[in-house]
């Protein structure tokens, strides 16, 4: 299983976009997505530096990926 890499905010959201996610809102630093078929919603910081591995992984499983769908996802 490949690690996850570290990526910016930019391109988390962009991968969800590509699975049904849609922006619903914007407070202060954290973009709230969320999937109009079952209201999955996803907390993405937005920062201007990367996001760790650990975080980025409890965003792909609350999103209900798996790791490798998303590294495919951020291709």
């Amino acid at each position: 299983m490949p690690r996850l890499p570290t990526v910016k905010p930019r391109q988390v959201i962009r991968a969800l976009e590509r699975v049904g996610f849609e922006i619903d809102h914007q407070t202060g630093s954290h973009v709230v997505l969320r999937r109009a078929d079952d209201g999955c919603r996803v907390i993405v910081p937005w920062h201007n530096r990367d996001l760790g591995r650990g975080l980025t992984l409890r965003i792909v499983k609350s999103a209900g990926l798996t790791r490798d769908e998303f590294i495919e996802l951020l291709r």
